[in-house]
């Protein structure tokens, strides 16, 4: 029977209930707030302050794709979920080589190595100190996602064996595969990739693919039978919404189905409980207001928050 793996135990699909499909809930330190202090995500007060409004606005689960050694919190993300009620899932994988440095581990570990790794994240344990150091202790907190980040226009050199890793996790655990999009480009490629080492893609999602506003594009993308996760709602500014767009034109091209939301809020600046703007109410609040306006009525909204993350993050049955 197919379950999803949150921070505190597995659960059936369909009580993952009202999902943000690409979070960043908590960042305790690593390379990216070395790079920046704004993406410092620690607090656990103002966090779960920042949940619990969110959880008041209809919120029930968030995907956080903070992926290996950068920054991930597995005892956090549980304490956040205990307190506040709402359900996480926490990522394995790698993300960029920026987020890194270029003597890190990863760039040393063979395709081999690096899968093991993801399928202990998986199957034992996420490590307490985030492979940090080479002292692994594993918590109870199991990963429910294999998040890898793609370059620009797709995989690079560097981006495939990582890639083929987390296909091999997959294959070994049935957990889902999600992917970063640099600048929204390059998910066909990166949908190949998958596929062709043994994913289907009804278990690959990616993200940030809104920031590329091409029917065209997204129409090749959601007939992959993958799942899309629109997460710039709120970074339009003054331009036309190109994230509302991309809905109505998913609707009309019959890709619903395939369409998850999520803020990608991974900055204090983003958070109300940091003093910033929109809050991580935003997508139930004042984006459901607007795509009321537009046509995409609580049926279709239901499908992107409920039906849709239910289905791309539920395991895979493996045969014995």
């Amino acid at each position: 029977m197919s379950f999803v793996r949150t921070v505190l135990g597995d659960i059936p699909p369909a009580e993952l209930g009202v999902a943000y499909a690409h979070e960043h809930i908590v960042i305790d330190g690593g390379r990216p707030v070395e790079l920046s202090p704004d993406f410092l995500l620690a607090d656990v007060e103002r966090l779960a302050t920042e949940l619990r409004d969110a959880a008041a606005a209809g919120l029930r689960s968030a995907i956080d794709m903070m992926p290996a050694d950068c920054g991930r919190n597995p005892t956090m993300l549980a304490e956040l979920s205990r307190r506040t009620g709402v359900q996480l899932v926490a990522a394995t994988g790698l993300h960029h080589e920026r987020f890194y440095g270029p003597s890190h581990w990863s760039l040393r570990a063979s395709e081999d190595e690096l899968a093991d790794l993801f399928v202990a994240d998986v199957l034992a344990g996420i490590d307490e100190r985030d492979y940090a150091c080479p002292m692994v202790r594993r918590t109870t907190v199991r990963a429910g996602v294999v998040k890898v980040a793609g370059s620009e226009g797709g995989p690079s050199a560097r981006d495939l064996p990582i890639f083929r890793a987390a296909a091999a996790t997959h294959v070994r655990t049935g957990v889902p595969v999600h992917t970063h999009c640099e600048a929204g480009t390059g998910a066909l490629e990166q949908i190949r990739a998958l596929v062709e080492a043994g994913v289907p893609a009804e278990h690959i999602s990616l993200s940030h693919v809104d920031k590329v506003v091409d029917r065209g594009y997204h129409r090749d993308l959601l007939s992959s039978g993958a799942f899309a996760v629109y997460d710039q709602a709120f970074r339009w500014g003054d331009a036309v919404n190109g994230t509302l767009k991309l809905l109505e034109w998913a609707v009309a091209d019959g890709h619903a189905g395939q369409v998850m939301l999520g803020m990608d809020a991974a900055r204090q600046g983003y958070y109300r409980a940091f003093g910033g703007s929109p809050g991580l109410s935003y997508l139930l609040r004042e984006f459901s207001e607007a795509m009321e306006a537009r046509g995409l009525d609580a049926e279709i909204r239901h499908g992107l928050f409920v039906d849709n993350p239910a289905r791309a993050f539920a395991f895979a049955e493996i045969d014995p």
